[in-house]
């Protein structure tokens, strides 16, 4: 998990490997991280002289040899705060360009975790309740340190969300209390590991697999269709 979260700011697996390693055995020379991280020494030095650039990696010299050591963990707080600020520097050029193409009719392909995080903000930043079918817990293994976030943030923003979940799932949808949520089951004969999600004029259909993709579209005459498919549903399906 902690790798993982290093990775999700920036780091490559590499660098966060390297940097773990120097928090826990504190300095080394590059032929130790070498060893103890099973990283060819040349790719070693690679990812030190970034890490150093990064503000992560210091170094001091005893007896001629480099000696690397890990800054405090705090500095990548300070990273984040960086790039939340050259974001910020630049939001409202980026808003213009999406003022520009609101309009326009597009249909997005995401493949892989990080892209389908994309896909779910998107999902918050249009502001509309959602409807979904096909729901199920195995999005919750597949995104599992996405889904808390999307939820807390759809509250603030007072999205409500109505859930078709098939019958087996009905012990650990329970289990979840999912906030501002509506829920029905249906019978385990129309089970998918595909989900469909509606909200306004768009629609995102989303393979839950290991390696998830998605797909959405943005045309309102589609978005009409998918929802009267959905209220049909509900109509049938059991709370």
């Amino acid at each position: 998990m902690r790798q993982t979260v290093l990775e999700d700011i920036g780091l490559t697996p590499t660098e966060a490997k390297i940097y773990l390693i120097l928090l826990e055995q504190g300095a080394s020379l590059a032929g130790a991280i070498s060893r103890n991280t099973g990283i060819h020494r040349r790719s070693v030095y690679d990812s030190i002289e970034r890490l150093i650039q990064k503000g992560l990696v210091s170094y001091i010299k005893s007896n001629n040899r480099k000696y690397f050591e890990a800054v405090s963990p705090e500095r990548l707080i300070e990273i984040l705060k960086k790039k939340e600020a050259d974001v910020n520097s630049i939001l409202p050029d980026l808003k213009a360009l999406q003022q520009m193409g609101s309009d326009k009719n597009e249909t997005l392909f995401f493949r892989g975790k990080a892209a389908l995080k994309s896909a779910f903000d998107d999902q918050l930043e249009t502001g509309e309740n959602i409807c979904m079918w096909g729901a199920t817990s195995k999005a919750t293994d597949i995104l599992q340190f996405y889904f808390p976030h999307f939820d807390t943030e759809r509250v603030k923003r007072k999205i409500k969300i109505r859930l078709i979940f098939n019958e087996s799932e009905r012990s650990s949808v329970s289990k979840a209390k999912i906030p501002l949520s509506d829920i029905k089951f249906v019978p385990d004969t129309v089970k998918s590991d595909t989900a469909v999600n509606i909200y306004g004029k768009n629609i995102c259909i989303v393979a839950w697999k290991s390696d998830p993709i998605a797909v959405l579209i943005r045309e309102e005459s589609i978005a009409v269709g998918f929802k009267s498919y959905f209220e049909f549903m509900w109509n049938f399906a059991k709370r």
